[in-house]
């Protein structure tokens, strides 16, 4: 086989493909499109509910027949259970080894991991959650950070992550809101992109996730039918996605588990084939998502057997089954040799996954699995020093209308609540600690995350500083009020530090499987923080959370309030220095703060029906809107121009203003370009976000920012399902938030009608002078 055309490294990847593929029986072709997932548990206690599906316990020479055909995928070799990293690498290392000397071939196998908040390893940086990305609206920063992620992944011999999650928020009561970016959809895209383009450049595989409309579930219930339109998901839920693939280069997806108008996702040739390949040219691999090909017979029911099910998945575009084969082994197999199954249909999902091992190296006959070190460092100084700019970044500071904060060096300051003494405060539900330590309590955390009452008197030594945990986080006993309350009583002022306890299905308050039915505060804490109050000491309240909480009920009566989104292993210094005033905060919220917490589901993205009004009693309108953070300093936008007032529907609009720090103090601003279509065929948002742009700014310094805009953003679906560009009135709003506008720009586009394809412009374009 040395010297077989498909081991050629001069010809096509196309051509070795082609050659090998001419080569493989049914069994080594089918062997390609599954992952085997070792050494996890099956008696579903573990990672997922449905582990107990899985045949993972087989004996030496069970798993030696298992690979004499090869093998597509290796699952989670590090993120199962606590493994040093250099261990673990040799580990794959041999395993590979082993999987390349079984089969006819030498393949190995392609090795994925989950990387949403980093390396999902033991003894990994633990970086703030997707919804910290999007407080930053700082793309370059994310990507910097991706791209350590991916260099530590391929340290390690990984090959493919398990990110972005590019699911825009429809519903905050959504368990996952914490895997999201936020609840727009050119946020989500710029900030998923920058991740994108972060985690390939260090030669890793991005996989977008979850493809398409999983966030829009009714209940926000996890896994629960989806009731969206084709407008909602043409218009807010595929966006996103469109823009990491033609932007940012990612190589996989995969298949959500959600039916939408009652067509599974991994069913759906329209959405897997037509859209994604035949319209947008994806030539990538879609997986499944864990157990989803299964999901087909077991919970949407439109298959009787695994074989349909792999039928069916196949057809639909699903190249690989994860995590482990159920389908796509043997039962396909026989399906394909009683006529059952085209052959076809396995020979296209076969040819997806060896060019793709094409591009990574894996036919060559160089290819080795050895660690290019022994030496793993998955928690170098240079991840915590950026995991500490991502979590000082993403800190929001809601409001300080009295200017409690910052913090008086010399202050009496009692911290109360049960997030302030807890390291897992900081992590969401798929950093290591908290999505598989806790199965292995006899096991250390393996990295050093602060907690924010050890980061605070750190950062304050000269103030005195007490705690009183006060109750835990859905623990209903009231006992620990009395001492909260007597240390607030005796301080100059209170830190209420609250929030979610990460977890999985059921095991948090956040996380994948924890929805809640609204958005109070979880357990007692909400009383907790009426009676720090009823002290008439200011408090100050901080959020840990994975999704934002409905915060009317204390409108006027807090000092001030700093919401940070599980800000990983370095979030304790970093909310302890917005705390002290070392930083000062910059984030914007991703996600708007409800007032009151029923009504929902409620996003900024409504058309005018969706808005407060005469023909209802209840008001949607949020506590704190999405885009709104409040700065240690101040800025003034000034001096704001556009270009020519009219324009056609294919041409351009420049639009440009002045900010400038009026404060004492270093700060950083984020200009929030937002769209109005006052008249349009089908209801619009009434204002949605097409550009931004983070401005940072040294005391009295200025900076001119400019917005291209191009009519393609103006862009919807219209009634008969085209994208177009509508001639008529636009207004291009500047503002500090969604609904905190500085300058209006009125232009009208001339012109007939524009129907658009896929070289749509995706993008607003800024740039920043002096």
């Amino acid at each position: 086989m040395t010297t077989a055309p498909w081991r050629d490294p001069a010809l096509s990847a196309a051509a070795r493909v082609d050659d090998l593929l001419s080569r493989m029986t049914l069994q080594e072709k089918t062997a390609q499109l599954y992952g085997v997932w070792v050494g996890a548990a099956t008696d579903g206690d573990g990672v997922a509910p449905h582990q107990h599906d899985m045949a993972t316990d087989r004996t030496a020479d069970e798993w030696d027949e298992l690979i004499t055909h090869g093998l597509g995928q290796l699952t989670r070799s590090f993120g199962t259970a606590p493994v040093d990293p250099a261990l673990g690498a040799q580990a794959l290392a041999r395993a590979q080894r082993r999987i390349a000397g079984a089969g006819r071939f030498g393949i190995p196998a392609v090795a994925h991991e989950e990387c949403l908040a980093g390396f999902t390893a033991w003894r990994a940086t633990a970086y703030p959650v997707p919804l910290a990305w999007g407080a930053t609206f700082d793309p370059p920063l994310v990507e910097e950070m991706a791209r350590r992620i991916g260099r530590d992944l391929r340290s390690a011999g990984v090959h493919q992550g398990l990110a972005p999650v590019l699911d825009v928020v429809r519903d905050p009561r959504w368990g996952r809101v914490e895997e999201t970016i936020g609840e727009d959809p050119y946020l989500t895209g710029t900030i998923g992109t920058a991740y994108v383009r972060g985690l390939e450049s260090a030669g890793v595989i991005a996989t977008l996730k979850h493809f398409a409309g999983y966030a829009a579930s009714a209940g926000a219930r996890n896994l629960a039918p989806v009731r969206a339109g084709v407008r909602e998901l043409a218009d807010v839920t595929l966006p996103p996605f469109e823009m990491a693939l033609r932007e940012g280069g990612a190589r996989s997806v995969m298949a959500a588990y959600n039916e939408t108008d009652g067509v599974p996702a991994s069913a759906d040739p329209g959405l897997l084939t037509e859209l994604l390949r035949s319209e947008w040219g994806f030539t990538g691999t879609v997986v499944a998502d864990y157990f989803g090909i299964g999901f087909l017979q077991t919970l949407h029911r439109v298959a009787g057997s695994p074989a349909q099910a792999a039928h069916a998945a196949l057809a639909a575009g699903i190249d690989v089954e994860l995590p482990t084969v159920k389908c796509y082994g043997q039962p396909l197999v026989d399906a394909v040799l009683a006529g059952e199954v085209p052959e076809e249909l396995v020979d296209r999902a076969a040819r997806r996954v060896l060019l793709q091992k094409c591009e990574l190296g894996l036919l060559d006959e160089d290819w080795t699995p050895e660690p290019a070190t022994s030496h793993i460092d998955l928690d170098s100084p240079g991840n915590r020093a950026l995991a500490r700019r991502v979590a000082e970044e993403s800190v929001v500071l809601l409001d300080n209308p009295d200017g409690v904060l910052p913090l008086p060096p010399d202050a009496r300051v009692a911290v109360v609540g049960p997030r302030a003494a807890d390291a897992l405060a900081m992590l969401g539900c798929y950093s290591f600690p908290s999505h598989v330590l806790t199965h292995h309590p006899e096991v250390p955390m393996g990295i050093e995350i602060p907690t924010l009452l050890e980061a605070l008197r750190t950062e304050l030594p000269d103030a005195k500083v007490t705690f009183a945990e006060g109750c835990g986080v859905t623990d209903p006993d009231t006992a620990g009020f009395e001492e909260a309350v007597a240390r607030a009583s005796e301080a100059d002022v209170c830190l209420a530090v609250l929030g979610d306890r990460a977890g999985l299905f059921g095991r948090g308050t956040s996380g994948e499987g924890c929805d809640v039915t609204d958005l109070r505060l979880p357990g007692v804490q909400a009383e907790l923080l009426d009676a720090l109050v009823a002290t008439g000491v200011p408090v100050v309240l901080v959020l840990l959370t994975g999704r934002p909480y409905a915060l009317g009920r204390w409108a006027g009566r807090l000092g001030a309030v700093v919401q940070a989104f599980f800000p990983g292993e370095e979030g304790g210094p970093a909310v302890a220095g917005a705390l002290s005033g070392r930083v000062n905060p910059s984030g914007r919220l991703p996600v708007s703060v409800p007032r009151d917490p029923g009504g929902q589901p409620w996003t900024y993205l409504q058309p005018p029906l969706g808005l407060a009004g005469e023909v209802s009693n209840l008001d949607p309108t949020p506590q704190y809107a999405f885009g709104h953070g409040r700065s240690y300093t101040t800025f003034t936008w000034d001096d704001f121009h556009g270009t020519a007032p009219e324009i056609p529907t294919d041409g351009t609009y420049d639009l440009s203003l002045t900010v400038r720090n009026t404060g004492s103090r270093a700060g950083a601003d984020v200009v929030q370009l937002y769209l109005h279509d006052p008249v349009a065929s089908v209801t619009r948002p009434d204002v949605r976000l097409i550009g931004y742009q983070r401005v940072n700014l040294e005391p009295g310094e200025s900076r001119r920012v400019t917005f291209h805009f191009h009519p393609d953003l103006s862009s919807f679906t219209d009634r008969s399902g085209r994208r177009v560009v509508e001639p008529g009135e636009l207004e291009l709003r500047a503002g500090a938030s969604s609904t905190d506008v500085r300058h209006v720009a009125r232009i009208q586009l001339t012109g007939p009608v524009r129907e658009l394809g896929m070289d749509r412009r995706l993008r607003c374009e800024a740039e920043v002078s002096a």
